[in-house]
């Protein structure tokens, strides 16, 4: 049994496991496996896991953490699901491996590499779909309870433990459709010898292994299962003091001994897209997928003809890897802390502003990740923020928001995440986070200075360029009474940048613990606050505190907004450069007339006393829409003499700037690519026109008739002309959409990019065939449509 447990685990292909389970005998003896979880139905779970391979593989990593945090409570004879045990995962992280906070960045490196020792992720076999082997150091397990605890699904083995991640009880099933043609899995596994023996009755510690399977459907099945080998109906077991299964020196895998714990190897594992050395590729998608993963895990690369520095490293989740690299690859400021309360549930962000060109190797497409326990549960793509109602898409590219929902409640958990936890479910819990997080990022300070920044760098020295074709696009549009009735809307800014602070400025400077946290302007019951029923309030205070101060690793502050002596349900907090944006939500069943006295507390560790304030907000009328709101002021009439109707300052004219060949890398451009629009953030748009289009530049080599000049005019301001037109019919129509079409159509910019390079092999030869249409052309050719 030894020697078939060891050939199994040293082998690198699914055929290899199955040439050897054939010469044993196993492979095709259909009495010699038993259904996994004791169900013959078990697609129905399995096959309903995470969608991406990483993302399964996270979850293997996670369950070794549990098997590791769980090993230390019952070295301290401990009951997992008692009192005494740790309520949560940062306490049994501070308990048994002095992780303070449950922050990783709070050890030094040499610590971390040594606490990572208990988690190995150890890659073997071919470039592509390699082998993956988890090991952990965890408290293992009895040949008796392998079936009730690896082989089972849906049981409640850890769902009355508060300090592991595991609840669910699918036994990171997600792997196994990633698995080879014949998703195999070998299991290994052996009781820690040190920790408190639970259950007397157990039989003697002894290494058992499995194997698993999926079976196709069989016998009348509309669906495939999942079966393990255990002939007999028993687990398959022996005794040996270790086994070689722990990887030495590059390239030699199997080495050094492992007396206890779990070995679990994943055959040609189907990893799209991460087939580069496991220290890049999958290293940076791992630290994403467990942003401030509980314990480091050790990664091995040991497939053969790799080379490098180091072939191993230390994982420690994505909060370290950024704290690390923060002045090569972070934005000045950043991150920034922010804190929102939905339905009295509190989540914690950080929000990453990325150098240009930084974010690559941290991110694919993810914008916004909701984390528990650091482990990603679903994650926002980064058009979110190219939505309108966000307007940064100069910066899409470059953000990255985590928010920690690690604080709420079982219930509201349960409706924000699917239990897959690598997706978010639909419903209103998740419809009002996204409208705090759009409004958030919308009017975060520091992210609309970056994006005048990274505009004003993209567009400053092309501005004379671009401006005889807005002012074609103009007289086009007064020419036409169509066009004019269709584009008489919207705001155009004769300066297309707003004053900005210059370099040489000094740059903000706060503290760790601040000296101050204070209102800026005093509401009390004689000058309150005013805030309309159907509005939210924004109130601000001024503070010497570190942007981060609410969200770092180390000794966060924390605040509180109090009415009526209970925590305020709805709110939000962000800090920037010595300002306090506190945002505020109006509680149900107040009327107009109610006045509401709020009290704010912010404290840390620092402090004997708290700061205190208190502000008081009249709730006044609704305003509705198209209302003009106090103090706002009315645009003069320019009407006079002869005035047709038509304001020309009204038209939303874009600022227009060319793109050639070599600037392409710039703007996600390639030769078919033909316009580009980006929100600036102030009600008006950017566009951005590829002059050297493929297409265009055929037309001008090819056309006898016309001049290039001419040829390069019309594709622009046909090009602008349709870009205008779907960014009205998209404003126009939005309103009216429910909230899921609203979030499917959102980006109209992607929407703008794909069909202007669709049309762009057209619209030259329709511009120039149609306006040579002559009344008798087309007579005759009715005519013989006639005959």
């Amino acid at each position: 049994m030894k020697d078939l447990c060891l050939k199994l685990a040293y082998s690198d292909s699914e055929q290899e496991i199955i040439n050897i389970l054939k010469k044993e005998g196993y492979w095709t003896n259909s009495e010699c496996w038993q259904y996994y979880g004791d169900n013959e139905n078990n697609f129905a779970t399995v096959g309903n896991q995470q969608s991406r391979p990483e993302a399964a593989l996270v979850e293997k990593l996670v369950n070794s953490v549990d098997a590791v945090l769980m090993a230390e409570c019952l070295k301290r004879k401990i009951d997992p699901k008692s009192n005494a045990a740790p309520q949560t995962i940062n306490e049994a992280l501070k308990e048994y491996f002095d992780i303070y906070n449950g922050n990783l960045s709070n050890l030094d490196t040499n610590t971390r590499k040594k606490i990572a020792e208990n988690i190995l992720l150890v890659a073997t076999g071919k470039k592509q779909n390699p082998c993956y082997t988890i090991i952990d150091k965890g408290e293992g397990q009895y040949p008796d309870k392998v079936k009730s605890t690896f082989l089972s699904i849906g049981k409640s083995n850890k769902l009355r433990i508060p300090f592991v991640q595991g609840k669910f009880n699918m036994g990171g099933t997600g792997i196994l459709q990633f698995c080879g043609e014949n998703n195999i899995q070998l299991i290994i596994t052996k009781r820690n010898n040190n920790i408190w023996k639970v259950e007397d009755s157990l039989s003697d510690n002894l290494w058992s292994f499995t194997v698993v399977r999926r079976i196709d459907p069989e016998k009348g099945a509309r669906s495939s299962s999942y079966k393990y080998l255990a002939p007999d109906n028993s687990i398959m077991k022996f005794k040996a003091d270790s086994l070689k299964l722990l990887p030495g020196d590059y390239p030699c895998a199997y080495d050094k001994g492992l007396e206890y714990g779990t070995f679990i190897k994943l055959y040609d594992y189907q990893m799209t897209g991460l087939k580069t050395n496991i220290l890049f590729d999958l290293y940076n998608r791992l630290s994403l997928l467990m942003p401030q993963v509980a314990l480091p895990i050790r990664l091995y690369e040991r497939r053969k003809n790799y080379t490098g520095h180091t072939l191993e490293t230390t994982m420690s989740g994505l909060s370290v890897r950024l704290l690390e690299d923060k002045n090569e690859n972070i934005e000045q400021g950043f991150p920034t802390s922010s804190e929102m309360i939905i339905q009295g549930q509190q989540m914690k962000m950080k929000i990453f502003a990325f150098k240009k060109g930084k974010s690559e190797k941290y991110t694919k497409n993810e914008g916004i990740i909701f984390s528990v326990n650091g482990q990603t549960h679903g994650y926002l793509s980064q058009a979110f923020f190219s939505r309108q109602s966000v307007g940064m898409s100069y910066l899409a590219n470059s953000l990255l928001v985590v928010v920690d929902c690690s604080d709420l409640d079982v219930r509201s958990r349960e409706d924000l995440f699917m239990n897959s936890r690598d997706r978010l479910r639909a419903g209103d819990l998740r419809s009002k986070i996204e409208n705090e997080l759009q409004n958030l990022i919308a009017n975060q300070q520091g992210l609309k200075d970056l994006r005048e920044r990274r505009r004003r760098e993209d567009i400053e020295n092309k501005l004379e360029d671009s401006k005889p074709l807005a002012d074609i696009i103009e007289s086009i549009i007064r020419k036409s009474p169509a066009l004019s009735k269709l584009f008489i809307q919207g705001v155009s800014l004769p300066n297309p940048f707003k004053p900005t602070k210059t370099d040489s400025e000094e740059k903000y400077t706060g503290e760790k613990f601040p000296t101050y946290f204070k209102l800026t302007k005093k509401y009390t019951i004689d000058k309150p606050k005013k805030c309309p029923i159907n509005n939210k309030i924004r109130i601000e205070y001024t503070t010497d505190a570190n942007n981060d101060y609410f969200c770092r690793d180390s000794d966060p502050g924390e605040f509180r907004l109090f009415f009526d002596q209970q925590d305020y349900p709805d709110y939000s907090i962000n800090l920037w450069n010595g300002y306090g944006t506190l945002e505020i939500t109006l509680p149900k069943g107040i009327k107009v007339g109610d006045n509401i006295i709020l009290r704010s507390i912010v404290n840390d560790i620092s402090r004997i006393e708290p700061f205190t304030e208190e502000f008081v907000i009249t709730v006044a009328e609704e305003i509705k829409k198209g209302q003009k709101k106090h103090g706002e002021r009315r645009p003069p009439s320019k009407k006079g003499p002869g005035d047709t109707g038509l304001d020309i300052s009204k038209l939303n004219l874009p600022l227009i700037i060319e793109v050639k060949k070599e600037e392409w890398g710039n703007h996600g451009f390639d030769k078919s690519s033909a316009l580009k629009v980006l929100d600036s953030g102030d009600n008006g748009y950017d566009f951005y026109i590829n002059i050297d289009n493929i297409h265009l530049k055929t037309e001008e080599k090819t056309n006898t008739t016309d001049d290039a000049r001419l040829l390069q005019a019309r594709y622009k301001y046909g090009m602008v002309l349709i870009g205008i037109a779907m960014l009205k019919s998209h404003n126009d129509k939005k309103n009216d959409l429910s909230e899921s079409q609203r979030e499917d159509d959102e980006n109209i910019y992607n929407k703008i990019n794909e069909f202007t390079k669709a049309i762009s092999p057209v619209l030259l030869p329709l511009i120039s065939g149609l306006g040579d249409l002559e009344i008798e052309s087309m007579n005759e050719t009715f005519d013989d449509s006639q005959t």
